[in-house]
């Protein structure tokens, strides 16, 4: 074995290790396998909209002002609210069964450019969900160490990034069962809690119905009619506006069992029902026992403090520690959330050419390896510039995911209208979206006004940026496009030209007289889908090797990609598509009276494809000759590389390091 062998024989081990055994593609039970039923759907995607009651409740509290009895009526607002969200989620859910949420719903109801917007403000929120979950998560944490320790506290913080990074590179099934227990232990704490509060309280009900009803003709003669609705607003819109996630299972459906739409609508309600508890519950609970805002604890703890004042201070405090590390651990989960559904986004939109291509492929565990690792880096970036600081996060989140919502609403309404000659039940459907726009969008323009000052225009800022490279990338797409079709039509152009100089046939040369000649040489090409490319390189080996080839064998890879790893059906339409494009271009080679065969396979990596096929095809065939192309550019731009996947030179780095020769022919796109 030479040292190049040991070398990539090390790394595969170490691979496997760390991140997996690469998926089989030949099972058919892959899908299955990988999917998440309900329960994990609840977990995985839903843990970013029930970490929002760590501190989101509080956040709507701090904001009633004195008014504290209020917060039953901002609760119901936002327990509706939810409920409205979910609703009109699940009528996209059933519309869109392959998911893409706001992206999808914004880019084929409204227009694309919309779309656009919608997927980089939502890429946006979910870098700054990551972020801000481990900042919170490590505060709570660090809230119950020395002091002296804190100098690591923002290296931890990274360093769970890096581990949550690990984990999705492995894949989602693993990633979400590795977490379900924490989630599992916060949800009977908080529903032990909730329960337990209201009981005790039961005997005052009463007594806080007349307080409430005190408080607010209290308000309403301090500050008028249009000042205590103000209050109510801001509260609603602050507290609201921090419930994120409640639109990750419309963007996650390739992740979900079959039946999708149903596994979706299962885990819509599963959400709607467990956040609308734990909200309000905790906000009547503050209500009944009056929590006061405390600067060295949050509210939540305050409560427990006063729930558990009578057990006892080591039952108590026992209590007390094991709920709020249930909390801290869940915004570690609830960054999940942004690793599951961001990289989704990104591959939505690279398939729509406004994102690298790249961010379209899969790894060979079958996940969004680009997308997970840029999710990863920019959080770790965001946390290094922001130090990791709660107070300024929080600023910046929650802007952009109600851009989305909006946009979602909006689109759905739009469709409902245009489709109302054709369904019997638009009404119904059309209201239920009508009244989402209104909320979400109230929240929006209310947290945007409120949070701009403060920092929220940096959000804002980095998210219009964002959208401007966006914009950027897909002009350049287009433009290549254009140019390659010109490319595409020459060479299909001199294809004609060639075959009508061929010499007329005799009847000795048809497709099924020829046979591989053990005594010629043999070409092999690596070839594309059907097109341009591949037909360039078969008629320049003609014209500059003078009919010495007289056996061709074309090599296709077709590489999965988020496009067909969509369900069982999909993958088999791309295999064949795949066999398909390389028995047409063995059709080409026995029309110039050239043996040809086509070997095709699928996969993740077309480098690590086309040397497994080659390793077995080199002992059968003496000295062929490898041959590929390469679009090449009149002049360099910036992203270059990252716009551009350039696997022929990734092939061809790996055959020379088994020393095997490949002539690669350049097409240039002028």
């Amino acid at each position: 074995m030479t040292d190049t062998e040991d070398r990539t024989l090390f790394n595969g081990r170490f691979k496997e290790v760390f991140i997996g055994k690469a998926r089989t593609l030949q099972d058919k039970s892959i899908f299955h396998k990988l999917s998440l039923i309900a329960f994990f759907a609840w977990i995985g995607l839903g843990a970013d909209g029930i970490s929002s009651s760590c501190y989101g409740p509080e956040e709507a509290f701090r904001h009633l002002a004195g008014h504290p009895m209020l917060a039953v009526f901002v609760a119901i607002g936002t327990v509706f609210t939810i409920f409205i969200i979910c609703t009109s989620y699940s009528q996209i859910i059933k519309l869109f069964p392959h998911g893409g949420g706001g992206y999808i719903v914004g880019s084929k109801l409204i227009s694309p450019t919309v779309g656009m917007i919608s997927g980089c403000a939502l890429i946006i929120d979910y870098i700054l969900t990551i972020t801000i979950s481990i900042s919170s998560g490590t505060d709570a944490l660090f809230s119950i160490m020395p002091q002296s320790l804190h100098v690591y506290k923002l290296g931890i913080a990274i360093a769970c990034v890096c581990i949550l990074i690990l984990l999705n590179l492995r894949g989602v099934k693993e990633s979400v069962i590795s977490l379900t227990p924490i989630f599992v232990i916060f949800i009977i704490m908080h529903v032990f809690v909730i329960l337990y509060a209201i009981v005790l309280q039961a005997n005052n009900f009463q007594a806080a119905f007349h307080e409430t009803s005190s408080q607010l003709h209290s308000s309403i003669s301090q500050v008028g009619y249009l000042g205590t609705l103000f209050i109510i607003v801001k509260a609603y819109s602050m507290g609201a506006g921090t419930f994120t996630g409640i639109e990750a299972v419309s963007n996650g459906m390739s992740v979900l069992r079959e039946p999708k739409v149903q596994t979706a609508r299962r885990t819509m309600m599963l959400m709607a029902f467990s956040l609308s508890f734990i909200v309000l519950g905790l906000m009547i609970s503050y209500a009944l026992y009056n929590v006061q805002i405390s600067s060295s604890k949050t509210l939540n703890a305050v409560l427990f403090d006063n729930v558990t004042a009578n057990w006892g201070s080591v039952w108590s405090s026992s209590f007390i520690g094991i709920t709020l590390a249930s909390e801290a651990a869940l915004l570690f989960v609830a960054a999940q959330t942004g690793f599951l559904d961001g990289p989704r986004i990104m591959a939505n939109m690279a398939l729509d050419h406004w994102f690298p291509k790249k961010y379209a492929s899969l790894s060979d565990r079958l996940v969004n390896m680009n997308g997970v690792m840029m999710m990863g880096i920019s959080a770790i970036v965001l946390m290094i510039l922001s130090k990791g600081s709660v107070s300024f996060l929080i600023v910046l989140y929650s802007i952009n995911v109600f851009i989305t919502f909006s946009i979602s609403q909006l689109g759905m309404v739009r469709h409902w209208w245009i489709q109302r000659l054709k369904l019997d039940q638009w009404r119904g459907k059309l209201t239920i979206n009508g009244i989402g726009f209104i909320l979400t969008f109230t929240i929006l323009v209310s947290v945007t006004i409120i949070k701009f000052g403060d920092g929220g225009w940096i959000t804002l800022l980095i998210t219009g940026l964002f959208i401007l490279l966006t914009i950027s990338i897909k002009r350049h797409y287009l433009n290549i496009t254009v140019r390659y079709m010109k490319v595409c039509q020459k060479a299909i152009a001199d294809l004609h030209v060639a075959l009508d100089h061929l010499p007329k046939n005799d009847g000795s040369r048809t497709p099924q007289l020829l046979k591989y000649n053990p005594k010629a040489k043999t070409a092999i090409i690596l070839v594309k889908e059907f097109g341009g490319t591949g037909i360039h390189t078969f008629l320049r080996i003609n014209e500059s090797f003078m009919a010495i080839y007289q056996n061709y064998i074309f090599i296709r890879v077709g590489i999965l990609n988020s496009k067909f790893y969509r369900g069982s059906d999909e993958l088999d339409h791309f295999k064949m598509s795949v066999k398909d494009d390389g028995r047409k271009y063995v059709d080409i080679a026995n029309h110039f009276g050239f043996y040809g065969k086509s070997l095709w396979t699928i996969g993740t990596d077309p480098a690590d494809e086309v040397y497994k096929m080659v390793k077995k095809l080199m002992p059968l065939i003496p000295n062929p000759t490898f041959f590929g192309s390469q679009l090449v550019f009149s002049k360099t731009f910036y992203l270059s590389q990252l716009l551009h996947n350039h696997t022929i030179f990734s092939i061809q780095k790996r055959f020379f390091k088994f020393g095997i020769p490949i002539v690669i022919f350049p097409i240039r796109i002028d």
